[in-house]
């Protein structure tokens, strides 16, 4: 086929830098970092974008997106992005985050900012373990599942339960949007970039807070092949987790 006929159908967004990241082969983090790059640039935000890059496997953010990123103290991203965007409010700006940053010491952090309905848009990425230092338990951690630190696996009389973050948002009035969904398949892929879309949309129009929780295969510290950690998060993890919105007040009548 002549290269004048030839048209292009896809390439690196512009807000990824072209290098190798760090994750590990199978990691849902890659993806949805693509995703996010793919839609700063649909969305022409890319001058004003900054994204927090926390504490965790998000930590190295700035090395990735080709805009503005500032790093955060452990758990605090949501305390920088109001900072951020209340000083600035054209700036975009977008905290991603991973369940032990998120859930764990930023608790209150994203209670707050949720219940004040900052408008920002938070990338929670729930992998159900602490990713970047070693396997230990994280509030996510599944009921019976292994990890460095619950090597008999989760013991609610000893360990409480998982914290299903999308849940307890939804019992606050302030958030806007709230959904929860994974990258384990394209199909997925296609949802989670559709909702991911959907919250960044939302800030845009200066609606207030948004999260959107990804559920991530962590293969790795699950010590799963690849193909089995997709699995796992759609047989067993979606079961803790369910996929779906929780809260949408741009739908509702």
């Amino acid at each position: 086929m002549s290269t004048e006929t030839m048209k292009k159908v896809y390439s690196i967004p512009e807000s990824l830098r072209n290098r190798p990241h760090h994750y590990c082969p199978g990691c849902g983090h890659g993806i949805v970092l693509s995703i996010v790059g793919e839609l700063v640039d649909e969305l022409g935000v890319r001058d004003r974008a900054v994204g927090i890059a926390p504490v965790g496997c998000s930590v190295f953010l700035y090395e990735y997106y080709d805009f503005d990123c500032v790093q955060a103290a452990h758990g605090r991203a949501p305390a920088v992005a109001t900072g951020l965007k209340r000083a600035n409010p054209d700036l975009f700006v977008i905290s991603y985050q991973g369940d032990g940053d998120l859930a764990a010491i930023g608790t209150a952090e994203i209670i707050h900012a949720a219940n004040r309905s900052e408008n920002f848009s938070t990338i929670f990425i729930n992998n159900a373990i602490y990713g970047m230092t070693g396997g230990q338990m994280a509030p996510t951690t599944l009921l019976g599942q292994k990890s460095q630190t619950t090597p008999y696996g989760r013991n609610p009389n000893t360990d409480g339960f998982p914290v299903r973050v999308c849940e307890l948002l939804n019992s606050l009035e302030g958030p806007y949007y709230l959904e929860r969904v994974c990258v384990a398949t394209p199909q997925d892929r296609v949802k989670a970039k559709k909702a991911i879309k959907k919250a960044f949309t939302y800030q845009l129009e200066g609606k207030g807070f948004s999260l959107v929780e990804v559920l991530s295969q962590c293969p790795t510290n699950w010590g799963m092949s690849v193909l089995d950690s997709v699995k796992w998060v759609k047989e067993v993890m979606a079961q803790t987790f369910p996929l779906g919105v929780f809260r949408d007040k741009g739908q509702q009548k």
